[in-house]
């Protein structure tokens, strides 16, 4: 496994020894890192911000999860690992704070460099640093983890890695990274791949790896048992190497993190009435409502926390595939969006309690404004103006119907659209030219049951314009098998967007995703204005072009109607027993990925 570039790598090290004595006069090591400015944290903070360093330790958090998982190995295309294995087993050399758009700390890296224009990014290890078994924590170690993920992980690593001219180590516990593209956020990323134990996989075949590889990792946190397929438990390590760095005060606080899986949702809220689990976010607003009221909850026993947030709505709905004939024309896709009669659907399912998403990056600033596009986001679109989406650069407002049932003058539009795309109803059935009925499947995975509500009264509203779309409802594992080389034509989608968004937006939307299976781009889409857009995101140094090319980005994904977007909340609510606590001060990013079971702590009520 190992390569080429591996080998040059490390016979470039000596180069870049020499290379860095120029270059110190620019930059210095610092301990933290911003996409842009600087780190809100000093050089000499204790803690994150919305930590409570004085949490006790012990304990632990029970989560279910819908499904199962056949492997160990989260880092690869093949199989379905839990992905608490990555979250609670590998370190990063630096750590993401929840507090700031994107700003990294330093976690197994006890500083970083950077050059000026970011063509560079070295990282020096922490002594001491050390994996669970006590081994340390080797620049050799790091290297071969970023190669291999590279090369032979998960499509995600791909890219960033492609963007590297070299990889070199530059001192004893020091390396270097050198790029071949205008990325900014190339040095970021750097410092947040997974470093993994490079000798525990000599001799075996990274991506056929199920359960013969028990992963050992650098966090507070090692695999205790499993169940393949059933449950996994995760206990904390007393003898951590990082409990006294910053980055870490106040986290790891439970002495263990278990998953159980079951068979779908409704089953995972069933376990957690029963007390199977002790803690269950909840993405039903109604049930929310509704349904705890049961005796735990009664009795103070669980308590339901909201906690908000303040960051972009992001995009949940149902997405159209492009690739499929049934949506390849946007007046088909559009017609969707004016028979979709959100505002009664929204009644009907949430009381209309949740705010409608408008666009990819609403509920910020990074979301398309009002009115037409002006200023720098109109220059931005201007040299690709003749094929934008129809609207992209006019008002973009969705659909809106007068709350009832019949929905009579978007369904007309509907029908016109229809009409435009070449279909008219004949026999009472939607038909094109050559007489052949439009239908087409919607995929819903078995347990979401608030998609199901939503297609059966958006199956009601198609049936009046002559469509009776074939709803099919799987298992977890086949559902993301089926999306996963994308053999659907509508699908129940989500998308989390961050007020920092990067190159993970090239997964999500660029055109040489759309044609690599398992990548987030689900609609398909291959547009050069979308990709001049990330592009753009990517390379300025500029906090105001960034914001502008985000804004034009959103532009284009909403006036293509590749999405029908439901609602959004600004807050997360989790469910959980009283002896389980939070700190008072919750971060901007609210309950995100670092949030829960990261900050949280036990504290019996006996």
């Amino acid at each position: 496994m190992r390569s080429e570039f591996f080998r040059h790598a490390l016979s470039a090290a000596s180069i870049c020894a020499c290379v860095m004595l120029t270059d110190s006069a620019i930059a210095e090591p610092r301990h933290g890192i911003a996409m842009y400015g600087d780190p809100a944290l000093p050089q000499d903070f204790v803690s994150l911000p919305y930590v409570n360093t004085s949490a006790p330790k012990g304990g632990a958090i029970i989560f279910g999860e819908p499904g199962g998982f056949d492997s160990l190995n989260p880092f690869i295309r093949k199989g379905t690992a839990p992905w608490g294995v990555n979250a609670h087993v590998y370190e990063t050399l630096m750590g993401r704070s929840i507090d700031e758009p994107f700003t990294l700390y330093g976690l197994l890296a006890e500083s970083v460099d950077v050059a000026p224009d970011r063509s560079w990014v070295e990282f020096t290890l922490r002594e001491g640093a050390r994996f669970s078994d006590g081994s340390p924590v080797t620049i050799a170690d790091v290297m071969w983890s970023y190669e291999t993920l590279g090369t032979f992980g998960h499509p995600k690593y791909h890219s960033a890695w492609q963007q590297v001219e070299t990889m070199a180590q530059t001192g004893p516990r020091s390396l270097r990274f050198t790029f071949n593209s205008d990325n900014r956020e190339l040095p970021l990323l750097m410092g947040m791949r997974p470093v993994l134990k490079k000798a525990q996989w000599e001799g075996r075949a990274f991506d056929e790896s199920g359960f013969d590889v028990l992963p050992i990792g650098s966090s507070p946190y090692a695999i205790e048992a499993f169940t393949p397929g059933r449950s996994i438990s995760f206990k904390r390590n007393p003898d951590y190497w990082g409990k006294d760095i910053p980055f870490m005060a106040g986290k790891a606080n439970l002495d263990e993190i278990r998953y159980e899986f079951f068979g779908d949702g409704d089953v995972v809220f069933e376990a957690f009435k029963a007390g199977e689990i002790n803690t269950y976010r909840e993405g039903n607003a109604a049930r929310w409502e509704a349904q705890y009221d049961f005796p735990a909850v009664n009795e103070g026993r669980i308590v339901k926390s909201t906690i908000p947030n303040q960051i972009p709505s992001g995009i949940k709905g149902f997405v159209m595939n492009t690739r499929r004939a049934a949506f390849a024309d946007w007046h088909v896709r559009a017609a969707m969006l004016q028979a979709f009669n959100f505002e009664y659907i929204s009644d009907t399912i949430t009381g209309g309690a949740l705010p409608r998403i408008t666009s990819y990056f609403s509920n910020s600033p990074l979301g398309l404004k009002p009115g037409p596009a002006s200023g720098k986001v109109a220059e931005l679109l201007a040299p690709f103006a003749a094929d934008l989406p129809p609207g992209t650069l006019e008002d973009i407002t969705l659909p809106q119907s007068d709350g009832t049932a019949r929905n009579r003058k978007n369904i007309a539009r509907a029908m016109d659209l229809m009409e435009a795309a070449g279909y008219t109803i004949q026999n009472g059935v939607m038909s094109g030219k050559d007489g052949a009925p439009f239908t087409f499947e919607v995929l819903l995975k078995q347990g979401n049951n608030e998609a199901q509500n939503i297609i059966d009264i958006f199956s009601q509203g198609l049936n009046r314009i002559g469509i009776s779309p074939k709803i099919t409802v799987i298992d977890s594992a086949q559902y993301i098998e089926r999306t996963r080389d994308y053999e659907f034509d509508m699908a129940y989608y989500t998308r989390t967007l961050s007020l920092s968004p990067g190159n993970e937006q090239r997964l999500y939307w660029g055109s040489k995703s759309a044609d690599i299976p398992n990548t987030r781009n689900w609609m398909g889409l291959k547009s050069a204005a979308a990709d001049a857009m990330i592009e753009t995101m990517l390379a300025t140094a500029s906090q105001e072009e960034f914001t502008a090319a985000t804004q034009a980005l959103d532009r284009i994904l909403t006036a293509g109607n590749y999405v029908i977007p439901i609602w959004y909340s600004t807050s997360a609510t989790i469910a959980h027993t009283s002896d389980l606590h939070y700190p008072n001060r919750i971060p901007i990013y609210g309950a995100t990925v670092g949030f829960q079971p990261d900050t949280w702590w036990f504290k019996s009520n006996n």
